[in-house]
């Protein structure tokens, strides 16, 4: 349920949606496991298994969980598969096979095979945030957080989202930040670092578990860029910023993390509710922190 990378997505024009009618939506797309000869299959599922709703709302946020499925054969497993067809069709035309005509007996045993693959599933959990009109995706794979909004926008009919960062502007921050040392509110630095030279070579360097402060890390400004900084909250999160503006290595802290313990976990449904909503909250405030270092209010 804690998030740990994140793709985040502003709207560029207001959403308005509540849960029964997101509910609806993503209910239209849900998943449904891969059929005999179907290589890929998603849609959305049930962000928590304690809660069987494809919509789970928490005051501003909006849960929800794309599940994808996929057949897994492994490209040994078709070689072996083929070569015998290959040599056997290899010697009735007495020449060898050209590329068309293998890809065609590849395309014939991987359908045939497809229903004995195994089957590898995963889920990936979002949040959108209708207080600040934001799209939190709980993935550090930009191909993923493109499946989410691609399946979410087809349910709702439109999605103006766009990455949350302006990246020229965020690569100016990535740099500011490390030399100048004046971070985003709440915020110190940590001890990790990834720069990369903008030559084709792109010579890079990283130091972690560093003191980022010193000539050492401070003397490759010269000829490189941040790509990636981590940044750390005393009692509150740590986090790795990317210069896609992705989020990455998100960590809570104890005081966080273990708040609602007195809980317990007896009562699924209330200890999903305050741990939901401590997660979301403390994330969106440190994600606010951020994007107001970067575009600075005029």
């Amino acid at each position: 349920m804690w998030f740990k990378n994140c793709r985040i997505y502003q709207l560029s024009s207001p959403v308005t949606v509540d849960k029964a009618s997101l509910e609806q939506a993503l209910h239209e797309f849900r998943f449904k496991p891969c059929s005999g000869q179907q290589p890929s299959s998603q849609g959305f599922s049930f962000p928590f298994e304690s809660v069987q709703n494809y919509c789970y709302q928490n005051q501003q946020y909006l849960f929800f969980a794309l599940k994808r499925q996929e057949k897994i054969l492994p490209a040994a497993v078709v070689q072996d598969e083929m070569q015998p067809k290959i040599e056997a069709l290899t010697t009735e035309k007495g020449r060898p096979l050209s590329r068309k005509e293998k890809d065609s007996i590849k395309e014939e045993v991987t359908f045939s095979l497809l229903p004995r693959a195994f089957s590898k599933t995963q889920s990936v959990i979002a949040c959108l945030d209708l207080n600040k009109q934001r799209i939190i995706i709980n993935t550090s794979s930009s191909s993923r957080a493109e499946d989410v909004l691609a399946l979410l926008r087809k349910a709702l009919g439109s999605l103006p989202a766009l990455p949350w960062l302006d990246p020229y502007r965020l690569s100016d921050a990535l740099q500011h930040w490390l030399q100048a040392q004046q971070l985003p509110a709440s915020f110190q630095l940590g001890h990790e670092v990834e720069l990369k030279a903008p030559d084709e070579e792109g010579a890079k360097v990283r130091f972690s578990n560093h003191l980022l402060s010193t000539d050492e890390v401070l003397s490759h400004l010269q000829d490189k860029a941040v790509i990636r900084l981590e940044l750390v909250q005393e009692e509150g999160i740590s986090l790795k910023v990317c210069e896609d503006g992705s989020v990455k290595s998100l960590r809570f802290h104890d005081s966080i993390s273990s708040k609602n313990d007195e809980l317990g976990f007896e009562d699924a449904e209330a200890r999903l509710a305050a741990d939901s909503l401590l997660m979301a909250s403390t994330l969106t405030a440190a994600l606010d922190h951020i994007a107001a270092a970067v575009t600075p209010a005029e």
